[in-house]
C-alpha cells in the first residue's frame, strides 16, 4: 500500500502553467498559474483578516500568519478532502513551496540588513550573561525532553540531529518579533527594552550557528564525516564572504549619494549576489537562506544604499511571498495527530520545558545582576518570544525527516502559545512609571505677556507631500529681528508596522532614543531631512529633524511627549485630507484623523491643524520672494486670540500683509440666533479678555502698516458666510478652533470636529477658495478641549492663557 500511495503521488503529469480558459473546456484550477494565484489570494485574505481581529490584543502579525496557516491546512479546512484536492492538491505543492522559499530567502536577506554587527559591540557583560543563560538552560532542557519524545512518538529518527533540533527550537528568541513587541508597548528606550534587545541580538547570532550545526547533522549520508564536511564548508563560505563581500558593497555604497536615486544596476547586482549565495549554501548542504542572511549582514548599513534595498524588496516579500511560507508550514501541521492523553501530556511537557528554561534561566541571571524582580520577570517573558525563526527550524527538521508529523504539530503549537502570551503578560506585570514631565514652562501658547520671547514650534508630517507648505509657513512665522527667534522641531511620524524598514528604524531608536534626532544630514537618506537642513542654513532658524515610530493608537503620545520635552508653544499637525487636482479634499488616511483628535485632547500646549492647499505653491519660497495675504476672522474667545497672536507675529515678515476682521453680532437681532448657555460671569470675563487683547492689538497695529483691521456687523450665519466669501482671495486663513460667539456656532457642521465651525466652513466644498487654512486651539490649563463643537462651560484662566 505504501508503494501504491507513493506511485499515486508521482504518476500525475506536471501541471501546465496556463489554461485555455473555461470557454474552451479547461478547468483553471488544474493549471499551476491560476491555482497559485488563488492560493495566494486565499492566504492573504485569511492572514490579514486574522491580523485585524487580533489587533486589539496587540499581537504581532506572525501570530495571525501562523494561525492562518494552521486553519488552511489539514487541522481545520483541510479535513475536507474535496477542499484539499481543489485548493491545495499534492501536485501544486512544489510550486507553492518554491515560491515560499524564495520569499523566505529574500526575507532573511532583509533580516540580515536589519542586523548591524556593530551593535553587538554595545552588548555589555550583563546582556551577554542573560543571553547565554537564556540559550544554555533551554537548550539543555530541550535535549532532555528530546529523550522523552524519542522514546514515545519520535522513534527511529536521527538521534544526534533530533537532539540538536529540539535544543535549538526551545532556545530561540525571535529578534524581529521581540523588537516589534517592545516598540508596540513603548518599552524600547526603557532599561528592560534595551537589555532585551541586546540579549536577543546575541541570541539570534548563536541560534543561527546552532541551526547550521543542526542542518549539518541532519544529513542523510552514511558516513559521519559528511556532517563534518558540510559544517566546515559552511564555515569556509562565511569566511570567504567576510573577505569578499564588504569591500565590494562598500564601493557601491560610496557611489550612492544622499538625495539621489540608487542605480538599478546596483540593485539587480545585489539581488543576483543574494541568489548566488543561496545557491552555494544549498549546494553545500545548508539551506539557501543562510547564504542570503550572511550577505544581508555583511552589506554596509551607512548611507542610502541599504535603505533603498529594503524599500525595493520589503513590501513584495513580507506582503506577498512570506505568508506563503506560513501556509506551507500550516499544510504540514495536523493538530489531529495529537491524540490521546500521552500526546497532550507531551505537548504540556514541551511548553513547560520551553517556558521554564527561557524564563528561569533569564530570571536567575538577571536577579544575580541585582535587577528589580518586576523588571527581571518582564525580561524573562520577553526573551521567551518565538516567531518565524522557530518555524524555519521546525520546517527544516520536518523536511529532513528529523521531526515527524506529531512532533512537528506539538512544536508549532508551543511556538504559537509562547509568543501569544508574551504581550498580555508583559502588560500585566510591567507598568513603567509614566514619563516624568518636564518642569512646567511658561510659554505653552503663542499669546503671551512678552511676545519677544523665543517661539518654539513642533511641526509634524507623514510624508513629503506637505513639506513645501510647512517650510513656507515656518518662514512666515520667523517674526522680526527684535524677537529671540524661532526654534522648530520637525517630527516625521512613522507608523510601526511589520515591515523590515520599520524594524530597522526600531534598532536606530534603540540607540538614539525615541523620538530620536537626525544628528546629521548623512545619517538619513530621506530628502525631507535635506530640505529642512537647507532651510535651516538659509534662514538661520534653529530647526531639528526627528523621527518617531509608533502604532496609530499611540502616535499621539509621541507627539505630546516630544512637544513637552522640547517646550513647544504650538504643535502643527497636517490635516488628514489633501487637495486633489480639481481643488477638492481627499482623505489620505482616516487613521491620522484620530491621531489629530487625540493630540487636541491631550497636548499641553497650543495645537494647529494645517489644511494645505499649496501655501506658496509647490516649492519652497525664498524669504525675499514671500508675498502672502493672511486673513484672521475674529469672533472672540481664547482660540481666536491665539490665532490673531500668531497672525500678528507673521505680519512682522516684510512680505506678509495681515487683514483682521472682527465679527460683531447686532444686539437687536440676538433673539433670532440660537443661544448657548454660558454663565453670565464667564461671558463678562470673556468679553473683557477679548477687549483687552484687541485694545493692545490696535495700539501695536499703528506701528505696522502691513496690518489692517475692520469690524463687521452680522445678524446670523448667512451674513457671516457672505462676509467671509468676500475675503476668500487670500493665501492663508488663521482661525480659532472654537470661537466663543453665537454667530459662528451655526456656520458649518462636518465630520471633522477638529476643524471647528469656521474651519469646517472654509474647508467645505461649498466654500470656493484656494487659501490654506490653519485652525488653532489655545492651550488651557486644567481643562480638556471640547471635540463636539460645543462652547466650553467655563472660561479659561486668564493668567494661564497669557503665559
Amino acid at each position: 500500500m505504501v508503494s501504491n500511495a507513493t506511485a499515486g503521488l508521482i504518476c500525475p503529469s506536471p501541471m501546465k502553467p496556463t489554461s485555455n480558459g473555461i470557454f474552451q473546456g479547461d478547468d483553471p484550477l488544474q493549471f499551476s498559474l491560476p491555482l497559485v494565484i488563488l492560493q495566494i489570494c486565499l492566504v492573504l485574505v485569511v492572514t490579514r483578516g486574522l491580523a485585524f481581529i487580533l489587533k486589539p490584543l496587540r499581537q504581532p502579525r506572525v501570530i495571525a500568519e501562523i494561525i492562518g496557516g494552521i486553519l488552511l491546512g489539514p487541522s481545520a479546512l483541510g479535513r475536507s478532502k474535496s477542499y484539499m484536492q481543489a485548493i491545495f492538491p499534492p501536485k501544486s505543492l512544489p510550486v507553492l513551496d518554491t515560491l515560499a522559499n524564495i520569499g523566505l530567502l529574500l526575507f532573511l536577506f532583509l533580516a540580515g540588513l536589519g542586523l548591524d554587527p556593530k551593535s553587538l559591540r554595545w552588548t555589555g557583560k550583563k546582556a551577554l550573561g542573560i543571553a547565554l543563560a537564556g540559550i544554555s538552560l533551554p537548550f539543555a532542557l530541550g535535549i532532555g525532553s528530546s529523550y522523552v519524545l524519542k522514546e514515545t512518538i519520535s522513534r527511529g529518527v536521527n538521534r544526534n540531529a533530533f537532539l540538536v533540533f529540539m535544543g535549538v527550537a526551545l532556545s530561540i528568541t525571535a529578534f524581529p518579533v521581540l523588537a516589534r513587541i517592545l516598540a508596540e508597548l513603548k518599552l524600547l528606550t526603557t532599561d528592560v527594552g534595551k537589555m532585551a534587545m541586546s540579549a536577543a541580538a546575541v541570541n539570534d547570532v548563536v541560534a543561527w550557528i546552532l541551526l547550521a550545526l543542526a542542518i549539518a547533522l541532519s544529513g542523510t549520508g552514511k558516513s559521519s564525516l559528511v556532517s563534518l564536511w558540510i559544517f566546515l564548508s559552511g564555515c569556509v563560505f562565511v569566511v570567504c564572504a567576510i573577505l569578499i563581500v564588504p569591500p565590494i558593497f562598500k564601493w557601491i555604497a560610496q557611489r550612492c549619494h544622499e538625495g539621489e536615486p540608487v542605480k538599478e544596476t546596483y540593485i539587480c547586482a545585489t539581488l543576483a549576489v543574494v541568489l548566488a549565495a543561496g545557491l552555494v549554501t544549498d549546494a553545500i548542504g545548508i539551506h539557501a537562506m543562510f547564504g542570503a542572511f550572511v550577505i544581508g549582514v555583511l552589506i554596509p548599513k551607512d548611507g542610502p544604499f541599504a535603505d533603498t534595498l529594503v524599500e525595493k524588496v520589503e513590501d513584495l516579500v513580507s506582503g506577498l511571498f512570506l505568508p506563503l511560507y506560513f501556509v506551507s508550514s500550516g499544510l504540514k501541521t495536523n493538530v489531529a495527530t495529537i491524540q490521546g492523553l500521552q500526546s497532550w501530556g507531551l505537548l504540556v511537557l514541551v511548553i513547560f520545558t520551553a517556558c521554564f528554561g527561557k524564563i528561569f534561566g533569564t530570571l536567575l541571571v538577571t536577579l544575580l545582576c541585582k535587577t528589580p524582580l518586576r523588571e527581571a520577570l518582564t525580561l524573562a517573558f520577553l526573551m521567551n518570544t518565538k516567531g518565524l525563526v522557530e518555524l524555519i527550524v521546525l520546517n527544516i527538521g520536518k523536511d529532513r525527516k528529523v521531526l515527524n508529523d506529531q512532533t512537528f504539530a506539538i512544536m508549532v503549537l508551543m511556538a504559537l502559545f509562547t509568543t501569544f502570551i508574551t504581550t498580555p503578560i508583559v502588560m500585566a506585570i510591567y507598568k513603567p512609571e509614566k514619563r516624568k514631565r518636564m518642569a512646567d514652562y511658561k510659554n505653552r501658547t503663542i499669546e503671551r505677556k512678552n511676545p519677544n520671547t523665543q517661539l518654539r514650534i513642533l511641526t509634524c508630517y507623514h510624508s513629503a507631500r506637505n513639506i513645501p507648505s510647512i517650510i513656507n509657513l515656518l518662514e512666515a512665522s520667523r517674526g522680526s529681528e527684535k524677537r529671540e527667534g524661532l526654534s522648530v522641531d520637525a517630527l516625521h511620524l512613522m507608523e510601526l508596522s511589520e515591515r523590515s524598514s520599520a524594524i530597522i528604524m526600531v534598532h536606530k531608536a534603540r540607540k538614539h532614543g525615541l523620538p530620536f534626532w537626525n544628528k546629521s544630514q548623512q545619517s538619513d537618506s530621506n530628502h525631507v531631512v535635506v530640505a529642512f537642513e537647507a532651510y535651516r542654513q538659509l534662514s538661520h532658524v534653529s530647526i531639528r529633524s526627528m523621527k518617531a515610530i509608533s502604532s496609530i493608537p499611540d502616535m499621539h503620545d509621541d507627539i505630546c511627549n516630544a512637544a513637552e520635552t522640547n517646550r513647544a508653544a504650538i504643535i502643527i499637525l497636517p490635516f488628514h485630507k489633501h487637495q486633489r487636482v480639481d481643488g477638492s479634499l481627499e482623505t489620505t488616511r482616516n487613521d491620522f484623523h484620530l491621531v489629530n483628535l487625540k493630540v487636541l485632547e491631550h497636548a499641553r500646549c497650543s495645537v494647529g491643524i494645517l489644511v494645505d492647499r499649496g501655501l506658496g505653491g509647490t516649492t519652497q519660497v525664498a524669504a525675499s520672494n514671500v508675498s502672502y495675504f493672511i486673513m484672521v476672522p475674529f469672533f472672540g474667545g481664547c482660540d481666536d486670540r491665539e490665532a490673531l497672536a500668531y497672525g500678528v507675529r507673521m505680519a512682522e515678515h516684510p512680505g506678509i500683509r495681515l487683514m483682521v476682521i472682527r465679527f460683531i453680532v447686532e444686539p437687536e437681532s440676538m433673539g433670532e440666533i440660537v443661544r448657548v448657555s454660558i454663565d453670565s460671569s464667564s461671558s463678562t470675563e470673556l468679553r473683557s479678555s477679548d477687549e483687552e487683547f484687541l485694545a493692545e492689538f490696535k495700539q501695536n497695529m499703528a506701528k505696522n502698516d502691513s496690518i489692517k483691521y475692520a469690524e463687521k456687523l452680522v445678524r446670523n450665519a448667512a451674513d457671516t458666510i457672505a462676509v467671509l466669501s468676500e475675503l476668500k482671495c487670500c493665501n492663508l486663513f488663521l482661525v480659532g478652533r472654537m470661537p466663543e460667539c453665537e454667530a459662528a456656532l451655526d456656520l458649518s457642521r462636518s465630520d471633522c470636529p477638529e476643524l471647528g465651525p469656521v474651519g469646517s466652513l472654509l474647508t467645505s466644498p461649498d466654500f470656493s477658495t484656494t487659501a490654506s487654512v490653519l485652525i488653532v486651539q489655545q492651550y488651557k490649563s486644567g481643562t480638556s478641549p471640547n471635540l463636539t463643537l460645543q462652547v466650553e462651560d467655563e472660561s479659561p484662566d486668564k493668567d494661564s492663557e497669557s503665559n
